[in-house]
């Protein structure tokens, strides 16, 4: 799935930006979104400038206009609960609601698709602990965690007892940097903080891998703003987060979790071994400010006050004192309910444009479920208000609201393990609208002005990370996916996580102003859909990969010398790329040049374009043991970044260069990218393989 992250906002320099996370680098939508062009709909012919209107365009007039007042009420009442977990009283109440709103709708399907999941909790019996142990193990003090409904789903279950080590991020280069340095962590207990760039279940597979026992994750005042009066965290609020290296169950990777389906125990391999547990600012400031060690590298600083960055492991006190942590998660089978509600297309309605969001939260969830959801049933509203007046979409709308989001993205996955095998006929994108908004300032600037000032509209394209809910729809199911949501670039929406993500604290945040930005990323969104909804080619941009194999190409020919002199030639890779760009530019020209009126043409045309992201899907690895199988955005040693971070040994350390290894993962995404490019070609008389 592309990660197509989009903050969207009205841009200033270092205001906020529109970010589009999407899966799949050839960003078939953002043509539309950042460059002009026109769409007709329901017979009438007329330019729609979503991303490039003037200041002043009446958006009320627009056809997927929202209504601002009846947005933030939805988003107030619907999420004005403290939480609503998956499996809880409350989180089931939302779902019938969720429910009963679409059914009001008039829409043409309305239903209800369940999993049983096994999900993990609290201990209502044992809660999580810290504690300062002597030599032998002695409780000296015990450590209140101060959020003690905090924790991290899915860590290990058990004690650790050790040293204290702080390890910045907890990055791999801050693993290795450390190793440099000859600091161990193993058997300790290492304190990372937020951020970085990495997950949750990154740091603490990471840690794992390094040998620490336990992991402690803590908000550093650099990262995470604390100030109250200034609309910060508090300084002894810890933020929850999952560390499952995958999204679903991970009870049953790769196959849904559909009742009656019965398959032997297994688990996850990125389930983590070690426990893990979020901590305050203030618990951090506690630890930290009595280790001893070596000073920390330039840049691993914080903003905790009272400490002197130092690595650790051990403590300014001269009795051997050592961190025992407890962590007592219980894992739950849990009924989870995904809701959905859909308006079928006219001509095709066997092709699907789907949006979702994620329903449920650990705490009110305002920006983490509510914004999203509260999106979602706009725009079903506005679309079937369209349809009763008259407009028809070629191609079938899917609203989702997704159950147990938070425990990566549990829901949505299972649904698409569960229908996988004909979502890659029929998907043809995956609108995420999860965390649609955090921290934009100001209106009267357009998308297409704002990416412009940026650097051009590429600017504004990250590739999807693996919490996003639309990595699963490209990662693993080869659906083209994006993510969409407004940011503020200086200064990160704090309360994500955690109890104070109330709809209050984001309609201050935003200065009043949640509607307009609601509003704002919601007719973006409609609009985008109603032109995948109506045209009769889909604006699919399918050369972008061609650039991609050429990157790894030139790499390839960097170390063309130490490849030969190993029996290794690059050959194959350079001729299934130029059989993948010869494909992509064949069919995009044909495109061009083809009448659009031809029914059979352009379904044959559309087809080939929407699998794109399946052709990457590795058929070499299992789907169980390696569920996110695309070779450019999935995990695992049969990815590109994994070959392209092989093949760097060759210069970085020879030593630790698997010839028998480089050889396979060569061989692998070479037949991938062929397989894609043979695909591309369409029928089969017409590739050429021959050598």
């Amino acid at each position: 799935s592309y990660s197509l992250q989009v903050h969207t906002h009205t841009h200033t320099h270092s205001l906020s930006t529109l970010i589009f996370t999407t899966g799949n680098t050839h960003s078939f939508l953002l043509g539309y979104v950042a460059f002009r062009g026109s769409c007709h709909y329901c017979g009438v012919e007329g330019e729609m400038v979503p991303a490039e209107d003037k200041p002043g365009t009446d958006h009320d007039n627009l056809v997927v206009g929202m209504y601002l007042g009846e947005l933030r009420d939805m988003l107030k009442n619907t999420f004005s609960r403290t939480t609503h977990p998956s499996g809880s009283s409350e989180g089931t109440t939302l779902a019938a609601e969720i429910l009963e709103t679409f059914k009001d709708l008039h829409m043409d399907h309305t239903w209800t698709d369940s999993h049983y999941a096994t999900l993990q909790f609290p201990s209502r019996i044992q809660r999580n602990s810290l504690w300062m142990v002597d030599l032998q193990g002695e409780v000296l003090e015990e450590i209140p965690l101060e959020d003690p409904d905090s924790y991290c789903a899915y860590s290990a279950t058990g004690t650790a007892t050790g040293g204290v080590v702080y390890v910045n991020y907890g990055r791999q280069q801050d693993f290795d940097w450390l190793q440099s340095a000859g600091v161990s962590v193993v058997g300790c207990v290492v304190v990372m903080r937020v951020g970085g760039g990495v997950s949750y279940a990154e740091k603490v597979l990471l840690a794992q891998k390094a040998g620490a026992g336990g992991a402690l994750i803590y908000p550093d005042p650099a990262d995470i703003p604390q100030d109250p009066r200034r609309l910060g965290l508090n300084s002894y609020t810890a933020i929850s987060e999952h560390v499952h290296l995958g999204s679903g169950d991970p009870f049953t990777p790769g196959f849904p979790s559909f009742n009656h389906t019965q398959f032997p125990p297994t688990q996850s391999s990125g389930l983590p071994v070690i426990p893990a547990q979020p901590i305050s600012a203030n618990v951090a400031s506690k630890l930290l400010s009595q280790l001893t060690g070596p000073v920390c590298p330039r840049g691993w600083q914080g903003r905790l006050p009272y400490v002197r960055c130092v690595l650790g492991r051990g403590f300014t006190s001269a009795d051997g004192r050592r961190i025992r942590m407890g962590v007592y998660n219980t894992m739950t089978p849990v009924l989870l309910n995904n809701i959905f509600s859909s308006l079928e297309g006219r001509i095709e309605p066997d092709q699907y444009i789907i949006m979702g969001a994620q329903r449920d939260a650990w705490g009110p969830g305002a920006v983490k479920a509510g914004v999203g959801t509260a999106i979602l049933l706009e725009l079903a509203r506005t679309f079937s208000n369209m349809v009763q007046n008259g407009f028809y979409p070629r191609r079938s709308l899917l609203f989702v609201s997704w159950d147990a989001g938070d425990f990566g993205n549990v829901g949505a996955t299972e649904w698409l393990e569960g229908y996988l095998s004909m979502l890659h006929l029929k998907a043809v994108a995956y609108f995420s609208l999860d965390q649609a908004v955090e921290h934009p300032k100001h209106t009267g600037q357009t998308i297409y002005s704002q990416a412009e000032k940026e650097g051009g509209s590429w600017k504004i394209i990250k590739p999807l990370y693996l919490n996003s809910g639309a990595y699963s729809f490209t990662a693993f199911g080869g659906v083209p996916a994006m993510e969409i949501r407004f940011n503020e670039d200086s200064r990160p929406y704090p309360f994500v996580n955690t109890p104070l993500d109330t709809s209050g604290r984001l309609q201050e945040v935003l200065g009043g102003r949640l509607g307009v930005v609601g509003r704002s990323l919601g007719e973006l969104v409609g609009l985008m859909v109603l032109r995948l909804a109506h045209d009769h080619i889909l604006p699919l941009r399918i050369t972008t990969y061609s650039h991609t194999a050429l990157q790894f190409s030139a790499q390839l020919n960097k170390h063309s010398v130490e490849l030969q002199a190993r029996g290794l030639s690059p050959q194959w890779v350079f001729s299934a790329r130029g059989d993948y760009s010869r494909a992509a530019e064949t069919l995009q020209e044909a495109i061009l040049n083809s009448d659009v009126q031809d029914e059979t043409m352009t379904r044959i045309y559309n087809t080939r374009m929407m699998r794109v992201e399946y052709y990457f899907l590795s058929q070499y690895v299992s789907v169980v043991e390696t569920p996110f199988r695309h070779v450019l955005h999935g995990r695992g040693e049969h990815t590109l970044s994994a070959l392209t971070e092989h093949l760097s040994l060759l210069t970085s350390d020879p030593r630790r260069f698997n010839e028998a290894l480089f050889r396979r993962q060569l061989a692998l995404f070479t037949w991938t990218l062929q397989g894609a490019a043979n695909a591309l070609s369409g029928d089969i008389w017409n590739i050429d393989n021959v050598f």
